[in-house]
């Protein structure tokens, strides 16, 4: 496990699930969920800053870092629910949450199901459930048919390359992030991850399911400038009145990032983060 100052880490019991958790800081807790092919160690750099302010508290999602799982089976609401018990076993009532890439499915169904535990949420890289979905989106997806049908060995280093990055990650970078996924449990959960949780919520946003719910929990969604197609602009063109679906949501621009801004700039990532949690008390 790569070691960064700060970070205290420990390992919590749910039913069927063994899941890694690192933590810095003190104070109200912030929630921090690592995109794919990530773990904790994504916020390595957020995570310390946020630290002066929060606590901050960074799990390996299923399948994903040092966690364990009793099956490498994932389904639609496998990481929601992973959240939940998550919550529950640590004594959180009610978090704030910054989710990037993957994390923001099970962020934003936490958000929906469970509003009430959910004080603020930043998103990253992904687009609010309700927005259309249409042609513009299908650059943003060129990379799922390889994940979901993803065989063993393969090298996933191409994700960590342009158009991804805003600029080329150091080796070593890489290596970090990719380690894990060569344990046997990780690597069958690339296909799970595809299969169950993002194939089951594609039927929702196709039919805008999301559409006629109401997202109460105060949210910003942030888009890296150089992560085409997935801009702020375009976000917000296929958005249209977001007031219509949400009791407050902002969509804002990241400088110098594309899809992996934690990253590309990381700074600001943490101070939109941190202006965004202390303007919604």
């Amino acid at each position: 496990m790569p070691e960064v100052p700060g970070f205290a880490h420990e390992y919590v019991e749910t039913l069927g699930l063994r899941t890694h958790v690192a933590t810095i800081g003190v104070g109200e807790p912030v929630l921090l969920l690592h995109g794919f092919p990530q773990h904790w160690w994504q916020w390595r750099q957020v995570g310390p800053a946020l630290a002066e302010r929060y606590r901050v508290i960074c799990p390996d999602l299923r399948g994903s870092g040092w966690t364990c799982a009793a099956t490498t089976r994932i389904e639609r609401f496998s990481m929601r629910n992973d959240l939940l018990a998550l919550l529950d076993a640590l004594g959180l009532e009610r978090v704030r949450i910054l989710a990037h890439d993957m994390g923001a499915i099970p962020a934003a169904q936490l958000a929906y199901a469970q509003p009430n535990r959910v004080r603020a949420m930043v998103i990253l890289s992904v687009p609010p459930p309700f927005m259309r979905l249409g042609l513009g989106m299908l650059p943003a997806m060129r990379h799922v048919p390889k994940l979901r049908f993803h065989r063993r060995g393969r090298s996933l280093e191409y994700l960590f390359e342009p158009p991804y990055v805003a600029r080329p990650m150091a080796p070593e970078t890489v290596e970090t992030y990719l380690a894990p996924l060569r344990q046997p449990q990780n690597e069958e959960a690339i296909r799970e991850i595809y299969r169950g949780l993002i194939g089951g919520e594609v039927p929702s946003l196709a039919t805008g399911a999301y559409r006629k719910e109401r997202l109460k929990v105060p949210c910003m969604y942030a888009f890296g400038v150089k992560d085409e197609p997935l801009t702020a602009s375009f976000v917000r063109a296929h958005c249209g009145d977001v007031s219509r679906f949400a009791d407050h949501l902002e969509i804002v621009s990241v400088d110098g990032g594309a899809h992996f801004m934690t990253d590309d700039n990381p700074r600001a990532v943490q101070a939109l983060a941190e202006d965004f949690f202390v303007r919604t008390p």
